[in-house]
């Protein structure tokens, strides 16, 4: 078995004090992704950041305090890929990727769209060059798994209250028809739905209102991955009983040799 963790912590320092490494020790994750890790590499001296038994990778904004990703792994890369060729959005800290033998995984950061029409379009962009990267993805002949925060339900059943969202930022008909594009002509999958087809799994809740007490949530977090890997996935979870952020923890176990 093989086990791939994401979580967006919306500071990881923040997720830190919430107790996140002290249940990620109990996980046995092979691979744990971050995302909006909010901090610069000199901030993490903390002993925390740098779990035993893994390898740990970072890649920060060049902005402080905002966005960032990390990638630990217990099996040593061959190679680390740092950004996804997009100067815009690498300066951002959205993607940072592994490759192991006969697999890679990514930790990627989709941006949001919700403040305001100027970040929507460079989220228009963002999605239109990432199209290529995916492409270019899938050409490989390794697997891949691509972990993180998308910023985008799919479809009605991801979220609560979709009738109210149409047109709002993550659950517009442009985004979503490239998700359809995505799991449809690109040829990924959504591998938490084939394991988890029921409603009212959620991966983020606002923090207005009594959104998480009363599960009025969003399934904006995903795993995407290759073809070779859809019969592969054996389990998945939404990590909901402690709250290290204002997403949860996505778990999922594939049958896969490095997790022997």
């Amino acid at each position: 078995m093989f086990r791939v963790i994401s979580l967006n912590a919306n500071g990881i320092r923040s997720a830190a004090s919430k107790g996140f490494f002290e249940w990620m020790r109990g996980q046995d994750a092979d691979v744990i992704c971050i995302q909006e890790t909010k901090a610069q590499l000199p901030q993490l001296g903390d002993d925390c950041f740098s779990p035993a038994g893994y390898h740990c990778y970072y890649e920060d904004a060049v902005k402080k305090g905002y966005s960032g990703v990390a990638i630990y792994t217990r099996h040593k890369p061959n190679k680390i890929i740092h950004g996804y060729g997009d100067a815009e959005f690498d300066a951002e800290g959205r993607y940072l990727e592994v490759q192991l033998d006969g697999i890679s995984v990514a930790s990627v950061y989709l941006p949001s769209g919700s403040s305001g029409d100027e970040r929507q379009q460079a989220k228009f962009r963002c999605l239109e060059s990432f199209t290529e990267h995916l492409h270019k993805l899938r050409r490989r002949r390794s697997e891949a798994i691509i972990c993180g925060d998308w910023n985008i339900a799919h479809k009605e059943i991801d979220l609560k209250n979709w009738k109210a969202n149409r047109k709002n930022s993550g659950f517009t008909p442009e985004e979503r028809s490239w998700m359809d594009q995505v799991f449809g002509e690109f040829r990924w999958v959504d591998a938490f739905r084939i394991v988890q087809p029921a409603a009212e799994q959620y991966t983020w809740w606002s923090n207005r209102g009594r959104a998480w007490d009363n599960n009025v949530g969003w399934r904006i977090d995903y795993q995407v991955v290759t073809e070779g890997l859809r019969e592969r996935v054996l389990a998945a979870d939404i990590y909901t009983n402690t709250r290290f952020s204002d997403h949860a923890p996505l778990i999922m176990d594939y049958d896969w040799p490095h997790g022997d």
